[in-house]
């Protein structure tokens, strides 16, 4: 908590006076972009550097000259809606005020035309996604997922001892649904992140819909939509206002800015919501999320020009960094409808992302199907400039390998990540 948090909570500062002194950069966020990449940058990297775990401590976060762009964070912060809500609910912390969380889920519902029952509100969208993986896997019950995509699903099928199908993208990067589907004759799940995490690339909902009306019965499709609002395409949401076999993970960290804040949705039938439960006990107190979180959702969710937008904003950055790169001849993955592209650097990622760390820019991480790129998450422009000319300095050096990846291994940092989860980082 910060201290103009603690001042606005302990001496009653008002509403006006918070937004002053918290969130000025973010306010100028919403309503002036050409302001909002200068003045939320400082408060936003020093928030930054303390995401994710650190071992207990004992790791040494960045320096505070670094460039950050490598967990699709966004530099802007929360909306200042939501920093007006947060400064409101704080001073109710004292009571559990669970009608502020039920507030969010009915404004979250309202938004996509759900019934009541069919979402259901986390601190963040990591642990309901394990929860939807692994109700739906086991050992003989595999799960399809795409390669490369986000790892979590692959650690989800390890915990259960479930058989994992990694699937080859099609040549433009989509999920190959048809692939998937001949892949095994009765998974548990099959998993899609749309758009895809590292290439933030697009599967169309038409496939989405053919896989569903073709999959076998029993299985389920989850769609992890956490970048789904850099994009214009059609969520799956409508499949489960359908009532079909699909869970939709949506989550505040990306977009609406709230990383550190923790707030997530899992979107389902309520009788798929409701085995979400048989992964643990603990299931129902993982869903417990604070009412400052709870109330910042409602606000966002209600701030209706503020993903409209940040997707302006992030899109401008993104397409002028992508320009630059072409115009240099870099090869860059086509289709990005996310915060973050990958970019192929002709050399094990792994060791191409310590030569930008010796040049205080911090890189996304490699994935095995494509050991020579590397992510980059889309920062302020500023940071974007910074990247464009480490980038081309640590181009024009020679690779220290000839061949094999080098091992990244940094121990003196805590290089941040999406999902810090020791060797994904």
């Amino acid at each position: 908590m910060t201290s103009d948090l603690q001042n606005c909570i302990q001496n009653g500062v008002s509403r006006r006076s918070f937004l002053r002194t918290l969130g000025a950069a973010s306010a100028a966020a919403a309503t002036l972009p050409a302001m909002a990449y200068g003045q939320a940058q400082q408060a936003g990297q020093a928030a930054r550097r303390a995401g994710g775990m650190s071992d207990m401590g004992e790791r040494t976060p960045l320096a505070a000259d670094v460039v950050i762009i490598s967990s699709n964070e966004n530099p802007l912060g929360p909306a200042p809606s939501a920093l007006t809500a947060l400064c409101d609910t704080a001073s109710l912390g004292g009571r559990y005020h669970q009608e502020i969380s039920g507030k969010a889920v009915t404004a979250f519902n309202e938004a996509f035309g759900l019934k009541r029952g069919y979402s259901a509100l986390f601190p963040g969208s990591g642990g309901p996604l394990d929860l939807a993986l692994m109700s739906n896997i086991g050992p003989d019950k595999p799960l399809v997922m795409g390669d490369p995509s986000y790892e979590q699903g692959t650690r989800a099928a390890m915990t259960m001892k479930a058989p994992l199908f990694p699937v080859k993208l099609t040549p433009t990067y989509a999920h190959d649904v048809k692939a998937m589907l001949a892949a095994h004759p009765s998974p548990g799940a099959y998993y899609i992140v749309n758009p895809n995490n590292p290439t933030g690339t697009m599967t169309s909902k038409a496939d989405i819909q053919w896989l569903i009306e073709n999959k076998p019965k029993g299985s389920v499709v989850i769609v992890d939509e956490a970048y789904h609002h850099f994009s214009t395409d059609e969520s799956a949401i409508s499949f489960v206002a359908q009532d079909k076999d699909v869970i939709v993970m949506r989550t505040f960290s990306k977009i609406y800015g709230m990383a550190g804040i923790r707030a997530g949705f899992a979107v389902g039938r309520p009788d798929l919501l409701q085995k979400l439960q048989s992964v643990s006990p603990a299931g129902r107190s993982l869903a417990s999320i604070s009412i400052v979180s709870a109330a910042a959702v409602t606000a966002s969710l209600q701030d209706k020009e503020l993903v409209p937008l940040r997707r302006k904003i992030n899109g401008d950055i993104r397409e002028e960094t992508l320009a630059f790169l072409a115009k240099k001849g870099y090869r860059v993955l086509p289709g990005s409808q996310a915060n973050f592209f990958m970019v192929d650097v002709g050399r094990p990622g792994s060791e191409f992302h310590q030569s930008m760390l010796a040049e205080k820019i911090s890189i996304g991480r490699t994935w095995a199907a494509l050991p020579n790129h590397v992510r980059v998450t889309v920062g302020t422009k500023d940071e974007m400039a910074k990247f464009q000319t480490a980038f081309v300095k640590c181009m024009d050096k020679k690779p220290a390998t000839a061949n094999g990846a080098a091992a990244l291994h940094l121990p003196e940092y805590h290089i941040p990540s999406e999902l810090y989860r020791g060797e994904f980082a």
